[in-house]
């Protein structure tokens, strides 16, 4: 069944629901790796200067050590919580979207949901780099789906 999506993005639609048709497809477990490459790859292009954020790696860790099941759901979803909790030291909206990228990311590991509401918030981050710029996000959208079939190869 097909995800909606839960913010309000200029997107590619045609490209949100080819992604969505190839995570129905994906395990949980590619779906928290999927993430975890999605949410740095959007930490990469917004040049976000907060990369080294201990609060931030540590959701990396504890998601990659679900991944190998060496952490429970709940110690995923605590991270994801201190990640999102980051939000409420910023005003600034940039900011915020990506820590929400990087929040849902590491709470893949919780829900397979999170992986598509990560996806749609890399999107609103390209939204507010590049406003009215539907080729940036086409290219987002492009990358998500060829970097999830490769992890699912």
């Amino acid at each position: 069944m097909p995800t909606q999506t839960k913010i309000k993005i200029d997107d590619a639609v045609e490209l949100r629901q080819k992604l969505d048709g190839i995570y129905d497809t994906a395990s949980q477990t590619i779906l928290a790796k999927w993430s975890i490459l999605l949410a740095k790859h959007i930490m990469d292009i917004a040049g976000f200067a907060d990369a080294e954020n201990e609060t931030i790696l540590n959701g990396f860790d504890v998601n990659e050590a679900w991944q190998n099941g060496q952490a429970r759901m709940h110690d995923v979803r605590q991270a994801g919580f201190k990640i999102h909790a980051l939000t409420k030291a910023t005003e600034d909206v940039l900011h915020i979207a990506i820590l929400r990228v990087i929040g849902q990311a590491v709470g893949t590991g919780h829900m397979r949901e999170h992986a598509m509401v990560a996806s749609d918030y890399a999107v609103k981050v390209v939204n507010i780099l590049q406003p009215d710029n539907k080729e940036a996000v086409i290219a987002e959208r492009e990358w998500q789906i060829t970097t999830l079939v490769k992890c699912l190869s």
